[in-house]
């Protein structure tokens, strides 16, 4: 039987109302997309590239050594200039890298054009030129306010294709980076990341503002998220425009909230005055000899600091006042408000490269040769947080609690860096030794040891008969000169150990 003509227009009339209609599905009004909507998600769908990496970490426990390679990956967005933007966790200690566009198969070599480990953060260009051809790069916008819905875009370890999922921005504050340990500004998303995700694009309006960086780590939430903001993106790239890495910089002092009514009381701050007080200001820094301990800090350019050591972006927005100095490049000029006994002071610093670290335990570094001297069968190396992550992911609970208690010491001029003898490697000339382990030494002949580096040059320049290392408790440890030169070769073989020294050392022999 066949309907009439006019039976068929209405039941084409019907399908395309049912088409047009907005589908009920779990309780969620979801539109279906129009050719526009289809043709923007399809552009920013191509400039999401998957990014695979070969991975040999070195194992700071044998420095001489790396860890067993492993292959990862994870996302990136194409950006101006036929640069691809990722994570440096991506990339970081990469021997080989690819990168994967979108539905095609074939992988591209790629290299590191720049890398920013404290904004964990890397730009990435691929050798072969074609591969930009048809990919349309993607702007970095401003941040949003908070409650706006972003998609977050990426390649999640499970499956090849790209995955898509959706989230409300809920909050943007100061966080430890989980990379490098930094502490800068982050933004908080429960959008659903997972392993792969890292690297890819925050996007609002087919354009970035963030890229995805971590995931809540602690098992208390799910389905939240941390992204880099935009701030720190584009301080990122202006660093990268002369190639060279100077990171944000770091004035050189330090401090604490202020919100005790006694000690506004005490340190002369009016009733409607705020800040944070200067506890301690490094020798050779650049607030050295312009700002004082017990001086309070109630403004950084335009940004009234609060009595929480808080700063406010915008209506909605607060954050610690550490972002106020990390918008700064090096070179540039900080303003700042003190109190000093009552009195206001208007001062300019200018801002310079942060040291490696302003604690004794220097933080992680990548994509570095471990620095280590074996002598008389001793393996001395720096601490460093490198090493005591070494422990594991628990790290904080089952490294050694002498090498975690020094990262709440300070450094200075005299000592900026601590010596560990990790571990001996047994033989005559260590008799009695074997089993000392993750020994700080403070001294060698009752000399200070300022750095690695000087330990390493008072060992070279040795010409006693012994050699005592002592730690600040009085503990000794003696090795005689002569033996430990005698027996370097037998032990270097016995072990299958390259060389007595890194080759970051220097390459004086140890002659008597």
């Amino acid at each position: 039987m066949r309907l009439p003509i006019s039976s068929l227009c209405e039941i084409k009339k019907f399908n395309s109302r049912i088409i047009a209609l907005l589908i009920l599905i779990g309780g969620t009004l979801v539109s279906v997309p129009s050719s526009a909507q289809r043709a923007e998600l399809e552009a920013i769908q191509d400039s999401v590239v998957k990014i695979y990496t070969t991975q040999a970490e070195p194992d700071y426990f044998t420095p001489w050594r790396l860890l067993t390679p492993r292959q990862s990956s994870g996302s990136g967005s194409v950006i101006s200039g036929n640069r691809i933007l990722t994570n440096a966790h991506v990339v970081a200690n990469a021997s080989y890298i690819q990168a994967q566009k979108h539905n095609d198969p074939k992988r591209y070599l790629a290299h590191v054009e720049f890398v920013s480990h404290e904004a964990d953060l890397a730009l990435i260009s691929v050798d072969d030129n074609t591969f930009f051809d048809d990919l349309e790069p993607l702007a970095i916008a401003d941040l949003p306010e908070p409650q706006q819905e972003v998609s977050v875009y990426g390649y999640p370890m499970g499956g090849k294709s790209l995955s898509i999922t959706k989230g409300i921005l809920s909050r943007v504050e100061q966080q430890v980076y989980a990379h490098a340990g930094s502490y800068l500004l982050a933004g908080q998303i429960d959008a659903a990341i997972n392993p792969g995700n890292s690297g890819g694009p925050v996007i609002v309006d087919r354009e970035i503002i963030g890229v995805v960086m971590q995931a809540n780590s602690g098992g208390r939430s799910e389905n939240l998220g941390y992204f880099v903001p935009p701030s720190i993106i584009r301080h990122v790239l202006t660093d990268a425009d002369d190639g060279r890495h100077d990171g944000f910089p770091d004035l050189g002092f330090r401090t604490q909230t202020l919100d005790s009514p006694a000690a506004k009381s005490a340190y002369k701050l009016s009733e409607d005055q705020d800040g944070v007080l200067v506890i301690k200001v490094f020798d050779d820094s650049p607030a050295y000899g312009v700002i004082r301990e017990d001086d309070v800090i109630v403004r950084i350019d335009d940004y009234d600091i609060a009595e929480d050591g808080s700063i406010k972006l915008s209506e909605d927005l607060q954050t610690d006042y550490k972002h106020a100095i990390d918008l700064h490049h090096v070179g540039e000029s900080v303003s700042l408000l003190l109190v000093r006994q009552g009195k206001l002071l208007d001062i300019k610093i200018d801002a310079q490269q942060a040291r490696d670290s302003y604690s004794l335990v220097t933080g992680e570094r990548f994509d570095r040769v471990p620095e280590y001297v074996i002598y008389g069968g001793v393996l001395f190396v720096p601490l460093n947080m490198n090493l005591i992550k070494r422990w594991g992911n628990d790290w904080s609970r089952s490294a050694p609690v002498s090498l975690l208690q020094a990262r709440n010491e300070w450094s200075s001029p005299e000592r900026s860096q601590l010596v560990v003898a990790l571990q001996v490697l047994a033989a005559d000339v260590n008799l009695g030794y074997h089993e000392w382990r993750n020994w700080i030494v403070d001294s060698i002949n009752g000399m200070p040891i300022r750095d690695f580096a000087h330990f390493a040059e008072l060992l070279s320049q040795n010409n006693k008969e012994d050699v005592i290392f002592e730690n600040k408790n009085g503990y000794q440890m003696v090795i005689n000169h002569a033996a430990a030169l005698a027996a370097e070769e037998e032990i270097l073989r016995r072990y299958r150990i390259p060389s007595a020294r890194s080759e970051a050392m220097t390459t004086e022999s140890l002659a008597p």
